[in-house]
């Protein structure tokens, strides 16, 4: 039974000295119990309380981090079956398979790839981060894993049947904290002595869950926690049944034997590039920890990455801009000045048609705690009174010294008290209502 905050707090030292990462014992005892903290954490723990606390204060799936510096991937550590129940913690990690068959230039595409694509989406820098090399020759595995590490500072999975090459190909690496695939039922001892001799993650398959978790018993038995589970599914269907069943097995039954987090090879289940994109998306959709495309095609790594943006949202914070004045098409002081709100969308919607437009703008955002304009407005943070001593401190005026503010057309019903709470020398314009509106709106405006 999992134990409160409060119960694991009375068993810890309580002597705040911060060493584990948290301001407090209680702090820590309380992402303890919330499966977001390990035990090993703290220092100063003792035997008897590590016997008791141990297996109730793990995280129901264990954390794995792959990689290192920007390019890690941290997996793992998810705490609920569905997303509104509370969030999900880490979005998958997008990757590619490099094979040893593959001639120079197309590895030096994908390592291209792998390293200077990127997208931004309401304010957020999404990428793809892993390459997983897959060579049998053991030469060929060392020298492709360099060269992804070199090339990209990639993620790596390293796949291999046999746990000298892995080792020999992880060796140079094991700072990079490459992940080993994988251990089987014929190489488990071999595969987990590797991984435990140079501290890197390892990867478990099999083909059945029966056996998969078999094999998981014995890394939890070993006190292996860097471990990711592959079921290799072969259908779409086996993927939905197997990621859900292992998810509910941690999740629902703190079922530690199935408690790590899983990786799929949608590049292995279809030569149709279309139809792996289909699969990828139920990867990702459904719980896996590192989804592997056959290339990095944009027009499907793109979607993908969307996808997994909005689904590892935190459902209960807003996504938000900073607060500031933010220049668009290069601005001068005859330009025109809008107000709006910190909301993300709100944000890149108003930005996009603004530079679109064409006519060079100030846009000025105010922080509403990430709410949409008129839920700010209801909740009576987008109002005159607010908005005034925003704008007077912002500095836009110094920026823009002709004082004209354009506020949305939604809260034109504040435009006569704005006026006053701003004073003489400001004028207060109402704008459209919606955002397509805007290029023409600004293009009279600038004719005017």
């Amino acid at each position: 039974m999992a134990l409160s905050g409060l119960q694991i707090f009375k068993l810890l030292p309580k002597t705040n000295c911060k060493e584990c990462g948290f301001p407090t014992c209680m702090a820590f005892a309380m992402q303890l119990a919330a499966g977001k903290a390990e035990l090993d954490q703290c220092p100063y723990v003792t035997e008897e309380a590590k016997a008791e606390l141990g297996a109730a204060s793990a995280p129901p799936i264990r954390k794995v981090i792959i990689g290192a510096g920007d390019m890690a991937v941290t997996v793992g550590e998810e705490t609920v079956l569905y997303r509104h129940e509370k969030r999900f913690e880490h979005m998958p990690g997008l990757g590619v398979l490099i094979t040893e068959d593959m001639d120079d230039a197309t590895v030096d595409k994908l390592l291209g790839q792998l390293k200077d694509m990127e997208f931004n989406y309401v304010g957020q820098n999404l990428r793809p981060r892993v390459a997983a090399i897959r060579a049998a020759d053991p030469a060929k595995l060392a020298a492709l894993a360099a060269r992804a590490d070199s090339a990209a500072g990639a993620a790596l999975v390293l796949i291999n049947d046999d746990a000298g090459a892995l080792k020999a190909a992880a060796e140079p690496l094991k700072d990079k904290k490459p992940l080993l695939y994988a251990a089987t039922e014929e190489n488990f001892d071999a595969v987990a002595a590797v991984a435990g001799e140079l501290g890197v993650p390892m990867a478990i398959k099999a083909d059945s869950l029966e056996k998969l978790a078999e094999l998981g018993q014995k890394a939890v038995d070993a006190d292996l926690k860097e471990v990711v589970l592959d079921p290799s599914s072969a259908t779409l269907g086996d993927v939905l049944m197997d990621q859900t069943l292992i998810r509910r097995a941690a999740i629902k039954q703190t079922f530690r034997p199935l408690g790590f987090p899983t990786i799929g090879f949608p590049c292995d289940m279809t030569d149709d590039p279309m139809l792996e994109a289909v699969y990828a998306s139920v990867f990702v959709a459904k719980y896996a920890g590192i989804v592997i495309l056959s290339d990095l095609d944009p027009a499907r790594v793109l979607p993908l990455l969307y996808l997994s943006q909005n689904i590892y949202t935190d459902p209960q914070k807003p996504m938000q801009m900073e607060q500031g004045i933010y220049p668009i098409n290069e601005p001068t002081e005859d330009s025109p000045i809008l107000v709006t709100t910190n909301f993300s969308l709100t944000y890149f919607t108003v930005s996009s048609e603004v530079e679109a437009s064409k006519v060079p703008a100030w846009l000025c955002i105010m922080d509403v705690e990430g709410q949409s304009v008129l839920t700010a407005w209801a909740a009576g943070k987008f109002v005159a009174d607010a908005i005034a001593p925003f704008l007077k401190k912002s500095g836009i005026d110094e920026k823009a010294p002709h004082k004209k503010v354009i506020i949305p057309g939604y809260v034109a019903q504040i435009s006569g008290e704005l006026d006053e709470e701003l004073g003489d020398g400001w004028e207060v314009q109402v704008g459209v209502r919606e955002a397509a509106d805007i290029p023409k709106f600004l293009r009279q405006w600038s004719a005017n």
